[in-house]
């Protein structure tokens, strides 16, 4: 779990090559997509912009994580990178719903479209996505990231099935090629944006990180560290998906040595459960908070 800030640097470069990459050919593909009247070039460049957006967001928020922290936000800016992915989310799922009704519009009655632009735009285009996801995976692989190379990956599926479209259609003339493959590009944006919006709403209603698991910590430090009668009030959230934040409550006997106990505590914590940031409150006695009736 080493998150070192070299890696911040790689991942700030690969961000903003891929963003501007993007964001260029997205205009390219919208631009050929209404004049050949090819709805699965227009969901593809939807995407891309959505791709575009996220990369932007992304960078940004990779740009803003290094600031450190002040005294407004005295756990510094990470967050913003997860806020970022959950707005994304949102404009995603308004996206999916516009291509659907027009997608659906079209198989009712069909409209023509221009299938050798279409073929040769979305070519281009699956080239490009394949250098921008070349580009996110040789990242660190946070969640921002993870999220942002996810887009790129569905856009290579938009471009393939923009392909399948216009190659369809030049064979046969088989018109509900062009909705029929939109509705399998909106597909793959739903399950995009089901996960983003799943993983930055977790984290932004500090819900436990995936992989803590509470009750296995209270248990082993219990069982573990010498000098520890019992933990409670045992709180996990997560600033990014990244970095768990941990509080505990740990009672010990009167004679401990309180320094070694919490040392032995938090390099427990961090040796097993990959966690660097905790605070622990010791307690010699009856844990203050419960007698005003805060029991958990």
């Amino acid at each position: 779990m080493a998150h070192t800030h070299h890696h911040t640097d790689t991942d700030i470069s690969a961000l903003r090559k891929a963003c501007i990459l993007i964001t260029s050919f997205m205009l390219v593909e919208l631009g050929v997509g209404l004049w050949a009247n090819a709805l699965v070039l227009i969901a593809d460049a939807g995407h891309m912009f959505l791709d575009a957006t996220a990369l932007g967001l992304a960078w940004w928020a990779a740009r803003l994580s290094k600031r450190g922290f002040d005294q407004q936000l005295s756990y510094g800016y990470h967050r913003f990178q997860v806020l970022a992915a959950f707005v994304n989310g949102l404009t995603l799922v308004a996206l999916i719903v516009w291509i659907t009704v027009e997608a659906l519009q079209r198989l009712f009655s069909p409209e023509t479209m221009d299938p050798w632009p279409t073929l040769i735009v979305a070519t281009l285009g699956f080239v490009v996505n394949l250098i921008a996801f070349r580009l996110l995976h040789d990242t660190s692989g946070n969640t921002n990231i993870r999220s942002a190379a996810l887009h790129v990956l569905g856009d290579l599926l938009g471009s393939v099935a923009a392909m399948v479209a216009a190659a369809v259609v030049i064979m046969f003339g088989w018109l509900y090629a062009d909705p029929v493959l939109t509705l399998g590009i909106v597909v793959i944006l739903s399950r995009g944006a089901y996960n983003v919006l799943r993983e930055s709403g977790h984290i932004l209603l500090e819900g436990v990180p995936a992989g803590v698991n509470l009750a296995k910590i209270k248990s082993t430090l219990t069982e573990e560290v010498a000098g520890v009668d019992g933990v409670h009030h045992v709180h996990a959230w997560g600033l990014t998906a990244e970095k768990p934040l941990l509080t505990l409550h740990a009672l010990i006997p009167e004679n401990a040595q309180v320094q070694e106990v919490v040392g032995d505590i938090k390099r427990l914590l961090k040796e097993r459960f990959d966690i660097e940031h905790s605070t622990i409150q010791v307690e010699l006695g009856p844990c203050p908070d419960d007698q005003h009736g805060h029991a958990h």
